[in-house]
């Protein structure tokens, strides 16, 4: 015979406490954690103004750099066209367009990859042309290169186009043809103006020594010197 378990005095009240103090501390335990709720969206509420403005302003600013854009790629090739000039030169002219460099600056970059801008080959062009048409000597030439912002490099390989030989022939042409122009000179008046005329065309001194030699050798046989 199974005798019944008596029950200790508080036990069913310690056993009713322990739950409650279990229970109350499971609520205490997620009292600190905030309910989450997603925040509903109203389907009929009207969009922020400010958002919109933004996006408009946003959208102006774009279309004004891609006019300007195209304003700088037009200028650009119009210029190129009429004459050669350097990035720098065109740079200094967009600039007094009133177009910003961060406007230009890309254009010209993609103008030059595709080769219309060519600081390299404008400078070959000027020595050749320089040279050949106008007489200039590697040293005007240089100035005139370096004066519209052309890498050094690029003017070093320019020049070097220019032999030593061709220098001396073309300055001995000059000379020749200005001594004619000054058969009214006596000899040291006469071989101070060739001297100075042929040092402004950018030649060194050794250079203007031997046309100047040259040219006073033609002088002789020109009738001699005439006084006034």
């Amino acid at each position: 015979m199974v005798r019944p378990v008596a029950e200790l005095p508080g036990a069913q009240e310690s056993a009713a406490g322990g739950s409650d103090e279990a229970s109350e501390r499971w609520n205490n335990t997620w009292a600190g954690e905030p309910v989450r709720r997603s925040k509903a969206v109203d389907p009929t509420a009207s969009p922020d103004p400010s958002a919109s403005l933004d996006a408009e302003a946003a959208s102006a600013d774009d279309e004004e750099t891609e006019r300007l854009s195209r304003k700088a790629s037009g200028l650009t090739i119009r210029q190129l066209a009429r004459r050669g000039m350097s990035r720098w030169e065109l740079e200094q002219l967009l600039t007094k367009r009133e177009i910003a460099p961060e406007v230009f600056g890309p254009e010209l970059d993609r103008l030059h990859a595709m080769g219309v801008i060519d600081d390299a080959s404008l400078a070959a062009t000027l020595a050749f042309t320089q040279h050949s048409r106008k007489g200039l000597g590697r040293s005007a030439i240089e100035l005139d290169l370096k004066r519209r912002h052309i890498d050094p490099e690029l003017i070093e390989e320019a020049l070097a186009d220019i032999a030593d030989e061709d220098e001396l022939e073309r300055a001995t042409e000059l000379a020749v043809k200005r001594i004619g122009q000054l058969s009214s000179y006596d000899d040291e008046t006469a071989r101070r103006r060739l001297h100075g005329f042929l040092a402004r065309k950018g030649y060194d001194s050794s250079v203007v020594r031997q046309a100047m030699d040259a040219a006073f050798a033609t002088r002789g046989r020109r009738g001699g010197v005439r006084f006034q």
